[in-house]
């Protein structure tokens, strides 16, 4: 008969683990104890615990950690998060338990939640295409309502009007999560038609142009970024600018210590841990194979490292959408999410590693944009499945001409040129159509789609 396992000795594991809110690896719990057991038989202990659901497990090898269960936990905190009717109006998700367990704690005021250091199994224990943060029901379920017609690649992209809506939409919602006071209106009349609002401070003003940029910068050639240093270097450069005091620290990693506001989480501080997980992130991004765990991934990882020295969130965000461009799915605007909401998802991920609450906002937002942009293309009908599959040509094209100032004779003859060098012969008349037509619709409010500064694009018009 196995021998009775000491019921003490099961408290005194359980009240150990409950001290710290971000859990305890087995040796933490070994350390923290008064009268450890032998390293062999407290792991048969946690594994009892976990059995039983009286601790949880989250991670593996020897990064794993023990937490409380979800219950315990909202039993040790103060009931403050408001009832789920209240959380539900103002622009949250429907909750589960553990999510509303991470909104009690982050309710607590900064003093009374206990510092939190960056944990590398938070990111050494997750496995692509093995480990996942959403469900198989919830990665089906977006795509099914994500899907924009056309075929997904590097070469596809999205519809000119499509593209217009997104570069108001998604400047406006990531700048607002940020705490910018613009409306959707003024942001809309400040991004088509260059005019600020009165009573915002520069710095509102610039934080809706960056995002406006940067945004141009990942839809005008999808095929052209990838998740790798140089798109994400490219994206902090254009959502910081000037907007930094140190205008070196744009585009590149920080090589200063950094603190999340509000937060008692401390990232890490030498450049060499900083520039190593920075790169493992992007790595085991990539390896991920559907696009929206991909961009969940990316939501959750990047700012818990803040490899840069600001904007870290908004990097995040806009990354985040890479995976769904080059898939051709619907963007993730953030439309609906609420500030406050956000704000004590990512306090789960910085402080507690935990990513329920993220991943329910995260679903949440996602089904919102992808309905709104579901009856935008109902509107505009479905993409033109030509143009989806010559879209990288044909921006190259375009920025080709007017980046050399071309005359239309000189710009017929380098597009007959170019479509007979990279298209099948049953397809080269209608490229070479589309693409004249392009050029001659061009105009200030649409150069963007191809990389072209209003400037550039007003110095070929003399010529052509």
């Amino acid at each position: 008969m196995p021998r009775r396992i000491d019921a003490n000795e099961l408290k005194a594991i359980e009240s150990a683990v409950g001290k710290q809110a971000a859990g305890l690896t087995a040796q933490q719990v070994h350390e923290a104890l008064a009268a450890p057991p032998p390293r062999r038989t407290l792991q048969y202990r946690l594994k009892y615990l976990v059995d039983h659901r009286r601790l949880r497990r989250e991670g593996s090898g020897r990064w794993a950690h023990y937490l409380p269960p979800v219950q315990a936990a909202d039993d040790s905190l103060d009931d403050t998060a408001p009832p789920q009717n209240e959380i539900r109006a103002v622009g949250g998700p429907p909750e589960s338990a553990a999510a509303r367990g991470i909104r009690r704690y982050a309710a607590l005021p900064l003093e009374q939640r206990r510092p939190a250091g960056y944990h590398p199994g938070f990111l050494e224990s997750y496995s692509p295409n093995e480990t996942y943060c959403l469900s198989p029901a919830e990665r089906a379920g977006l795509r099914d309502i994500g899907r924009l017609g056309g075929t997904s690649g590097s070469e596809s992209g999205y519809p000119a009007d499509l593209t217009a809506k997104l570069l108001v939409d998604l400047s406006w919602n990531s700048s607002r999560l940020e705490g910018n006071r613009y409306s959707l209106l003024e942001a809309g009349l400040l991004i088509t038609r260059g005019e600020a609002a009165p009573g915002r401070d520069l710095g509102e003003t610039q934080m809706i142009l960056n995002h406006k940029a940067a945004i141009e910068f990942l839809v005008a050639g999808p095929g052209l970024t990838d998740i790798d240093r140089s798109t994400l270097f490219g994206l902090h450069a254009l959502l910081t600018a000037n907007l930094l005091g140190n205008s070196g620290a744009a585009g590149r990693l920080r090589k200063t210590t950094a603190r999340v506001a509000g937060s008692t989480f401390r990232p890490p501080a030498s450049c060499g841990q900083i520039e190593e997980y920075f790169d493992r992130v992007l790595a085991t991004a990539r390896a991920i194979e559907d696009p929206f765990e991909q961009s969940f991934f990316l939501l959750t990882q990047l700012p818990y490292w803040q490899p840069f020295d600001h904007a870290n969130r908004r990097v995040a965000r806009l990354a985040a959408n890479i995976p769904l461009i080059r898939s051709n799915l619907s963007p993730l605007t953030f439309e609906k999410v609420s500030r406050d909401v956000y704000d004590q998802a990512m306090l789960g991920v910085y402080e507690l590693r935990r990513r329920q609450l993220l991943a329910e906002v995260f679903v949440h937002g996602y089904r919102h944009s992808a309905s709104h942009y579901a009856a935008v293309r109902h509107m505009l009908g479905e993409p033109d499945p030509f143009r989806l599959k010559h879209g990288r040509v044909l921006r190259e094209m375009i920025r080709e001409v007017v980046g050399a100032g071309m005359s239309r004779k000189k710009a017929a003859a380098h597009i007959r040129d170019r479509v007979e060098q990279q298209v099948d012969a049953a397809e080269r008349t209608q490229l070479r159509d589309l693409s004249e037509r392009e050029l001659l619709s061009l105009h200030p409010g649409n150069c963007a789609l191809y990389g072209i500064e209003p400037d550039e694009l007003a110095d070929w018009l003399e010529v052509w």
